[in-house]
């Protein structure tokens, strides 16, 4: 199993989505309790374009039990795929308990921002993008203004007179 694993892993980063896909699905038959199956089946359909099939196997791969890392990338995984299926709710959900669970990943809010833009939250999705930015940027233009940034992030709307 592991050995057939690691191949259709190798499979999908050298570009071969299909055969990658094809073999982590008889993969699952043969071991549909296996979170890291799971996990992997569905992002072999994300890459493919087939979002909508990704969903049932990140949803089991995340009841099944994950590594910590592989539970941070089948969160951020569902949550945007929910968000490209137009399932705006549940993304939302879903990065709400997946950056509880891993607060310092600034992909994931990254993606949540884009959740809240669709669901018309946008002085929340700016915020969040700001403050990624201001933690994250070199530009030492950008971190000129750090302070400015910070303070203005959650008062978008404000008019001072």
């Amino acid at each position: 199993m592991e050995r057939e694993l690691e191949r259709a892993i190798n499979l999908r980063e050298k570009g071969n989505y299909k055969e990658s896909n094809k073999l982590l699905l008889k993969l699952v038959q043969e071991f549909p309790d296996n979170g890291t199956i799971n996990y992997q089946c569905a992002w072999s359909f994300d890459v493919l374009g087939e979002e909508a099939n990704a969903v049932p196997f990140y949803e089991k791969a995340i009841k099944l039990g994950l590594s910590s890392e592989e539970l941070e990338g089948a969160f951020l995984g569902l949550g945007s795929t929910y968000r490209t299926l137009g399932e705006y709710e549940k993304s939302k959900t879903t990065f709400q308990k997946a950056i509880e669970l891993f607060p310092t990943n600034r992909a994931m809010k990254t993606f949540y921002s884009m959740t809240l833009y669709n669901l018309n939250e946008h002085s929340k999705a700016m915020e969040l993008l700001l403050k990624c930015l201001i933690e994250t940027t070199n530009d030492a233009e950008i971190i000129s203004y750090k302070k400015a940034i910070d303070f203005y992030s959650d008062k978008l709307d404000k008019v001072w007179e």
